[in-house]
């Protein structure tokens, strides 16, 4: 026979105990906000005894412990039982400090190693052009495709494996994987410059091996922000993802410097020197400690093979997949970015045949680099305001870069309209950006975004790797950079018109509760349908009332908005 404990919304404790059974339990304060009913062990019939010595196996000085006389059953401390589940499921225990000497110092290493990354990535289109002469000197065909795919590997390889890189982050700590990740790109640079004439190598080395240091180095720099900011971890945020741009405006002639003087050998030891640098930030990358998972659950008595399945639930949520609104986004970005990475590849072999001897092949991703930062600001706080739509946001970003695309071969030979353009590019490039984030956030939730992000980012791979070859195989049957643009800019307006359909897919209540809390679902429907965001604001009365938006008239009570007022008599 089994005995019930009823515990209501003030906190009384009531007992509804069989013929056979006796329980002895201390009034607590109840933690959750809603009523619950909890199961307690059966124990035999007891004489009560209210002068019961401490050294009674039954009573404890801080709680009571229920079991069996006859000892088959475990002694249970309850208090300290959901202590530690409450440690298991809060990652807060250790707030982060929000500043100090050693916070700015890792916002600092992460600013670094994205700039360095990215900018290399970014600036490939020197390296092109240096290795498509190489190349046809060798007597090399489809040159320019072949050259191409070097550089597009690596940014696919990056995005392709960042599930993997956090998967490992989890695995074998931060500062671990950071270096593991700073050690890959140091060797694959280094390699090749020993194999610099030798694509099919380069392939593998410039390619996979360094996309795949750079992967495994990025993700956990922005990890580890989140155990040392909290309230200014947006800003941080945005300092670090800037750093990518502020490099890519030096980089250009730095590269360029290096290839002039050194050739493409030496340009690629001294990248390589630099990339040597990821490595000594990881050094500055030392998490908080927060207590051991697996040491409390078995500490607590909790079933280790329960916390392994949370962990796997953790690593592969496929909930997110249940979202049909993900769903058509998550396919939509790929399908805009096929012609995304074309002219990063390809802009400055473009100048240098079209333009005049005077003309710099360097400025225009210089350009890009420049207001892509800017862009990553300043929609960042557009895209915070009330009533502006995100997704239509990233949709007029999309068609921008299209239709920015297809004009660059009216350019010639007005080298300032060039500029002009690259500079637009930059910025909608930065609005783009900026936006994968939150509206990761507005569809899925605080607890899928993580994943959201990290599986969108492994389906971008394959348009950002597929895109420049192809433009390069056109060049090079064509001897012309018009159809590679043309076609470069058709696939960013396709992807922002398939992404209306975001508008016009509805979710179940079910799955839209799962992703959002009350409130929280009804601000991410604002933010997406660009209707304005309610605030709610105490009414006095124990409840919350609405004020803005669409004007229910409602209380919300414990966090819950119901159709009609209720009280808590009522729950």
């Amino acid at each position: 026979m089994t005995a019930t404990r009823y515990v209501d919304t003030n906190g009384e404790v009531g007992t509804n105990v069989g013929s056979d059974t006796r329980c002895v339990i201390e009034n607590q304060r109840a933690t959750g906000e809603m009523m619950t009913r909890v199961k307690v062990t059966p124990v035999e019939e007891r004489q009560d005894n209210d002068n019961a010595d401490e050294s009674d196996p039954f009573i404890d000085n801080n709680h009571r412990q229920i079991g069996s006389l006859s000892g088959e059953s475990k002694n249970i401390s309850t208090n300290k039982l959901e202590r530690k589940k409450g440690q298991l499921d809060d990652d807060d225990d250790q707030m982060p400090p929000d500043g100090g000497v050693r916070a700015w110092m890792i916002m600092l290493g992460s600013f670094t190693i994205n700039g360095i990354l990215f900018s290399v990535i970014n600036s490939y289109s020197l390296i092109f052009l240096k290795l498509s002469e190489i190349l046809r000197d060798a007597g090399e065909t489809e040159v320019s495709s072949k050259a191409s795919l070097v550089g597009s590997l690596t940014i696919g390889t990056t995005f392709f494996l960042s599930p993997v890189a956090g998967i490992l982050t989890d695995r074998i700590g931060i500062q671990m994987t950071t270096f593991i990740g700073g050690a890959l790109a140091f060797g694959g640079m280094l390699l090749s410059s020993i194999f610099s004439t030798k694509v099919e190598i380069l392939y593998l080395t410039y390619g996979v091996m360094y996309g795949l240091g750079a992967s495994l180095a990025y993700t956990p720099s922005l990890v580890i922000l989140g155990h040392y900011f909290k309230r200014y971890l947006g800003l941080v945020n945005g300092v670090v993802t800037a750093g990518s741009s502020v490099f890519t405006t030096i980089m250009p002639y730095l590269m360029g410097s290096l290839l002039k003087r050194f050739g493409l050998v030496g340009t690629l030891r001294g990248l390589a020197v630099l990339t040597s640098v990821v490595m000594m930030c990881a050094i500055l990358f030392k998490p908080i400690p927060v207590p051991s998972k697996a040491a409390l659950a078995a500490e607590s008595g909790l079933n280790p093979e329960s916390t392994f399945r949370s962990k796997m639930k953790t690593v592969v949520n496929t909930s997110i997949w249940k979202r049909k609104k993900y769903v058509v986004w998550a396919s939509a970005i790929p399908l805009a970015l096929f012609g995304y990475f074309v002219p990063y590849v390809h802009i400055a072999n473009f100048v240098k045949r079209v333009f005049d001897n005077d003309a710099n092949e360097r400025l225009p991703i210089m350009c890009i680099g420049i207001t892509s930062g800017i862009g990553r600001l300043v929609f960042g706080y557009i895209a915070d305001l009330p009533r502006v739509n995100r997704i239509l946001l990233q949709q007029i970003s999309f068609i921008s870069i299209g239709i920015l695309t297809m004009l660059l071969p009216l350019t010639p030979p007005y080298y300032p309209i060039l500029l002009v353009i690259t500079l637009l590019m930059g910025l909608f490039d930065g609005c783009f950006i900026s936006l994968l984030g939150p509206i990761a956030f507005d569809i899925c939730g605080r607890e899928g975004a993580t994943q959201a992000i990290g599986f969108l980012l492994g389906m971008c791979s394959i348009p950002l790797t597929v895109g420049p070859p192809i433009a390069g195989l056109l060049f090079d049957h064509t001897g012309s950079y018009t159809i590679p643009f043309v076609l470069a800019g058709i696939p960013p307006i396709i992807g922002a018109a398939a992404m209306f359909l975001v508008r016009f897919v509805e979710e179940s209540p079910q799955e839209s509760l799962k992703s959002h809390p009350p409130e929280e679902s009804i601000n991410a429907d604002a933010c997406l349908n660009g209707i304005e965001k309610p605030v709610w604001k105490s009414n006095g009365a124990g409840g919350q009332r609405q004020e803005g938006g669409n004007e229910l008239g409602h209380l919300r009570i414990n966090g819950t908005t119901p159709a009609s007022p209720q009280t808590n008599e009522d729950t």
